[in-house]
């Protein structure tokens, strides 16, 4: 079972913004995460994804 962090948490660890972790996991460019009830959830042990912009 993963542990979890919110997209807010992914947000502060990686240095970006958390609309830009929002997209990312609405992008599935971030494994395993979950959207329940409107909250992402993300594998602590998730890398952050190269930016393809």
């Amino acid at each position: 079972m993963f542990e979890y962090m919110t997209a807010q948490e992914a947000a502060a660890l990686w240095k970006i913004s958390v609309r830009r972790v929002q997209r990312l996991c609405k992008e599935n460019r971030i494994e395993d995460v979950l959207n329940i009830n409107r909250v992402w959830l993300i594998p602590k042990k998730a890398k952050k994804p190269n930016d393809a912009r």
